[in-house]
């Protein structure tokens, strides 16, 4: 398997560093690529940002919240992390906030403390340069109490998060934020400016995905290319990533599409390869 990753990538027709400025969709790296490494302490993520660029070619990156190990609010911290990035000229792009709290609870007291918890993040998200965080809305109560619950508190966030220049960006997530007229409801709803989704391609289970991203593409302001496994031709085996990249160019996206290996059976190293060769090959057609 590893001989034909290495074939999969020299196929893709372009190097790590071959996307230019001009073109419509770039590749960024996301933490969670890396977790199996990162969890056990073999790297942290202050090494983040070299891995990205060194071993895999990519300048843009997306963090994991629970990565910080606690130091979100450590300026000497975070200036290191900056620093590092500025070293290998990598773009921080979000921080992905995970375990602060539930934005879409009925209960008020419970929504507006998690409303709270997220504000540490926006200040790391503007100090680091990113353009965003990116929040979940799961919670107590029926489907429409926690849609209410979610329209109420992330439109509070994102009020609080437009001060500093940050946009509030909702994955499909598990729950109700992964059927997608649900989630599309609410940003509709909350309308704010700096209010998006981060539609992701591996993250819809009983709805349909194809259908899912193309509900959530109208608020995009980042898209995660997740994937799990790979056929012996390179291609996911439960998303059609030709497919879901044609709903992704109809929209009015540009930008980033992240690789964000999340399988178990390739090594991290061997995954992310083989996603971002995936994402190449399938972006191609489009950055002509």
């Amino acid at each position: 398997m590893k001989k034909y990753l290495a074939i999969v990538i020299l196929l893709s027709g372009v190097t790590m560093n071959s996307f230019s400025q001009g073109e419509r969709f770039k590749i960024s790296l996301a933490e969670w690529s890396v977790h199996r490494l990162i969890e056990p302490g073999i790297v942290t993520n202050l090494d983040f940002p070299r891995m990205a660029k060194k071993n895999y070619g990519l300048d843009a990156i997306e963090y994991v919240s629970t990565f910080f190990n606690g130091k979100g609010e450590d300026i000497k911290y975070l200036s290191a992390l900056k620093d590092s990035c500025s070293k290998y000229s990598v773009k921080s792009l979000l921080i992905m906030v995970d375990g602060e709290g539930d934005l879409a609870d009925s209960s008020l007291a419970t929504r507006s403390k998690a409303v709270e918890n997220h504000y540490k993040w926006v200040k790391a998200a503007k100090f680091l340069g990113c353009h965003s965080i990116r929040v979940n809305v799961r919670g107590r109560g029926i489907m429409a109490q926690m849609q209410f619950a979610a329209i109420d508190a992330l439109g509070r966030l994102a009020d609080y998060a437009a001060k500093s220049g940050i946009n509030v960006i909702v994955e499909d997530h598990g729950g109700n934020s992964s059927i997608g007229p649900w989630l599309a409801e609410i940003i509709r709803t909350a309308n704010r400016p700096n209010l998006g989704t981060l539609p992701d391609f591996n993250n819809f289970y009983e709805y349909d995905p194809y259908k899912g991203v193309e509900d959530l593409m109208p608020f995009a302001r980042g898209v995660s290319g997740q994937t799990r496994d790979f056929d012996e031709k390179g291609n996911e085996t439960r998303i059609d990533f030709e497919k879901m990249m044609k709903i992704v160019a109809a929209s009015k996206y540009n930008g980033y599409v992240d690789a964000e290996f999340s399988g178990t059976r390739l090594s991290p190293d061997e995954g992310i390869k083989a996603n971002i060769a995936l994402l190449k090959r399938v972006m191609m057609p489009y950055n002509k």
